[in-house]
């Protein structure tokens, strides 16, 4: 499509799971996007390809972007950005922060800190790679389109050159990179004599990979439903920003000469019953999951999106929901397990095997 930066190892592997499936009942297959690079690796690198050259086109010397304490996205940016020779801004939400709802100044930490959050996991790499990290309340954080255009203000008026780069990088240009996640696959599946999918399963966080994989596998016939697997909010608030989304990147496409009858969506529907209590906060049945793909089939999730999307995969197997031949997409974030691990330690167990499937 348009111009974008190399930044992915590509393509990534697409890998049958034999064990997995015999014990769920399907044909499952992973799309390992947990395997886009090294420390950066996961799905945002591939929006972030079309982003960060999108930034580099507009003299950009700073980007500016936002996400939980522990974002994946915040992590993937502040390197892929080291590596573009630009400067990155992150304000992170921290809800161990009280600031009042309308205090949209974050030029500094000013938040008052109930436990400083430790310095592991995703926030190491955004420090070690030499981001300039804000704490913000979640009161803030809801009006974090306000806080990161009054930041690009502050960068513009000491003569930087900002770009802000929204929550995931999930907008139309972003949403791109999932649309060539689906060609790839659809390579990969005529290379190997594959047929179709029956279904795509990932997480969704923010609304920008669902996007793209919802018009990638529709343009390209890669399956023939998509299952979005919130991680926070609720469908109709994913669906909605989906929408959305979908229309932008159209709107892109249709700008660089593409046809946009090509981009027609696949089936889908957002499945809001596998979110757990909060963003970030699994449950012990989702952890035994996790602990199951590792076990059978050496396949590490983690706890914060791909861990709840593969347990809500392995409750829609159960329940006849899906069936036949079905591909997860495996978004990453290793370091976000590292920073849960001590969550783990009532299902870890050297001597504990996979969990009977019916117990949820």
């Amino acid at each position: 499509m348009a111009e974008k930066l190399a930044l992915a190892h590509l393509p990534t592997p697409l890998q049958p799971l034999p064990r997995l499936g015999a014990l769920y009942g399907v044909d499952l297959w992973v799309k390992r996007d947990d395997a886009t690079g090294g420390a950066e690796a996961g799905n945002k690198i591939r929006k972030l390809e079309y982003l960060l050259a999108d930034a580099q086109a507009r003299g950009a010397t700073r980007v500016i972007t936002c996400g939980g304490l522990q974002s994946n996205h915040a992590r993937a940016t502040a390197l892929t950005a080291a590596r573009c020779g630009l400067s990155a801004t992150l304000f992170l939400r921290d809800r161990n922060l009280r600031v009042d709802a309308s205090n949209d100044d974050a030029s500094k930490d000013d938040g008052v800190p109930l436990v400083a959050p430790p310095t592991e996991g995703n926030l190491f790499l955004d420090r070690f790679a030499g981001a300039e990290v804000r704490r913000i309340s979640a009161a803030q954080y809801a009006r974090r389109g306000a806080l990161l255009q009054a930041e690009a203000d502050r960068v513009t008026a000491r003569g930087e050159m900002p770009y802000v780069v929204p929550e995931g990088g999930s907008n139309g240009l972003g949403a791109l990179g999932y649309v060539d996640a689906m060609t790839e696959v659809r390579q990969q599946l005529e290379a190997d004599a594959g047929r179709p999918f029956d279904a795509v399963v990932h997480a969704c966080g923010s609304g920008g990979t669902a996007a793209g994989i919802v018009l990638g596998a529709g343009a390209h016939r890669v399956a023939s439903a998509v299952h979005v697997m919130a991680v926070c909010d609720d469908a109709a608030t994913f669906t909605e920003r989906i929408e959305r989304l979908m229309a932008e990147a159209r709107e892109v496409a249709s700008s660089w000469g593409h046809d946009r009858r090509r981009f027609s969506p696949a089936p889908w529907r957002v499945d809001d019953r596998f979110k757990g209590p909060a963003y970030a906060v699994g449950t012990p049945p989702q952890r035994e999951t996790m602990l199951e793909a590792a076990r059978l089939d050496g396949l590490v999730l983690d706890p914060v999106y791909s861990g709840k999307a593969f347990h809500g995969l392995a409750r829609l197997c159960q329940s006849g929901e899906l069936s036949g031949r079905v591909l997860f997409v495996h978004t990453g974030g290793l370091p976000g397990l590292m920073a849960q691990a001590s969550t783990f330690s009532e299902v870890l167990s050297p001597t504990r095997g996979p969990r009977n499937p019916s117990v949820v």
